[in-house]
């Protein structure tokens, strides 16, 4: 792990300082807007888009482009590397998970030293924002944990806020999560989750809690998400056993996500339609999805991202073993043991979330499943962004998420175009690969 604690020291230290103007030219760019190829963006200091073009689409594209260069200080003509010459390579937008565990044998629930090496994990694969998936455990463990995130929050922009998947899940369809941590979302427990993360929403303050998981069926579940939708969270209706019209009502309420579609909810019937078509049906809902082929197989990603068009959003659900050997390892108290990739608990065989990587979904979309390299890059990008009214200025990134465009954080992605890896990654202006 040598090598890892030096990257994860590095990534770290970008992350904490100061954005830097980036230039890089001749790239094919991908994001949801389309491709374009002989494409250019520079960046100032402050970390922001500035300017974007095609050489191939104006004649003028090389001037502009000069120009933008030294309006944020970057000498064109400089052979110092000032300039990145892209090569052809594949240019898209930061990638967005918001709904990931940890990475790198370290859970987002394992203190500040913890999300940095699980975050550099995910950094180095083209994950250049994340919301952090808390594991549901004691009502003052996850307090505790919420506000660890408030405060790394605070420090670098590249974490947005957590996401509590738990502990208001139904028992039936809890998966890895501890059945002795479930509790029904009774108002009391909402205002201590609310306060451990900053919010007040008497004078309209937003905390760092991002997303609720909550099985709307519970006694206190439609009364819960609109307490917390009303505290400008937006909550998930996920690990449930929902029918069809108690889910409508979770939409009805505030709720804007699904948690990974088809996993730990009841599927699809002919006669018992269940959560799924309400969520489809509903243009106000972003639909995650888990592409590993393991979770959610071929057949039924193709199903799954063709029900929704540019409302699914990938999202990892990867635990401390991504990026890791086969082999033992934690979720929160629970024991699981990993082979070839896929987790599962040690006391039961229930999966125990992945070990995806954003960087993989895309290329599975891209490389294995057909899908269009716009579409597929929508899906990691600016669909999960939008979840949370990151496609715009908002007071929590400030700068728009999710497309290569003027205004728009600086958040790219070099990738190699032959298999899509991520080869340099920005965060805001900060190079962390």
């Amino acid at each position: 792990m040598t090598d890892r604690s030096e990257i994860v020291a590095r990534v770290t230290a970008v992350l904490e300082g100061e954005a830097k103007p980036v230039a890089i030219r001749g790239a094919r760019k991908v994001d949801a807007r389309g491709e374009q190829s002989g494409y250019w963006v520079v960046s100032d200091s402050r970390g922001v888009i500035v300017a974007t073009g095609s050489a191939a689409a104006d004649g003028t594209g090389e001037e502009t482009f000069e120009h933008a260069c030294r309006t944020v200080g970057i000498d064109p003509a400089s052979r110092s590397g000032e300039v990145i010459d892209a090569g052809g390579r594949i240019l898209t937008p930061g990638y967005v998970d918001i709904h990931a565990h940890g990475a790198w044998e370290k859970s987002f629930d394992d203190g500040p030293d913890g999300i940095d090496v699980a975050r550099a994990g995910h950094a180095v694969h083209g994950t250049t924002r994340q919301v952090l998936s808390l594991i549901t455990n004691p009502m003052d463990v996850i307090c505790r944990n919420i506000r660890t995130v408030r405060e790394k929050m605070a420090t670098r922009p590249d974490i947005l806020g957590c996401h509590l998947e738990g502990p208001f899940l139904a028992l039936k369809r809890k998966g890895a999560h501890d059945p002795n941590c479930l509790k029904d979302p009774v108002p009391e427990l909402v205002d201590r989750m609310l306060d451990a993360s900053g919010a007040d929403p008497a004078v309209g303050k937003i905390g760092c809690i991002r997303q609720i998981t909550i099985a709307p069926e519970l006694e206190h579940g439609i009364g819960a998400i609109k307490q917390f939708a009303s505290a400008g969270v937006v909550p998930a209706v996920g690990h449930c056993d929902a029918d069809y019209a108690t889910a409508q009502a979770g939409f009805d309420a505030g709720a804007g996500i699904m948690t990974h579609m088809f996993n730990a909810m009841n599927g699809l019937h002919h006669r018992e339609p269940g959560p799924i078509p309400a969520a489809v049906e509903d243009p106000r809902v972003t639909i995650e999805l888990i592409n590993d082929g393991f979770h959610v197989q071929n057949p039924m990603v193709k199903l799954g991202f063709g029900l929704a068009p540019h409302r699914i959003a990938f999202v990892t659900d990867a635990m401390a073993a991504t990026d890791c050997p086969d082999g033992a390892y934690k979720l929160g108290e629970l024991d699981v043991n990993v082979i070839d990739g896929h987790a599962r608990l040690v006391s039961n065989g229930a999966i125990a979330g992945s070990t995806l990587t954003l960087e993989v979904a895309v290329q599975r979309a891209v490389n294995e499943l057909g899908f269009s390299p716009v579409a597929a890059v929508e899906s990691a990008t600016l669909t999960p962004a939008r979840a949370f009214g990151f496609d715009r200025a908002n007071p929590v990134t400030g700068t728009p998420l999710g497309l290569i465009a003027p205004g728009y954080a600086a958040d790219l992605n070099l990738l190699d175009p032959a298999d899509w890896a991520a080869q340099h990654v920005w965060c805001a202006g900060r190079q962390v690969k």
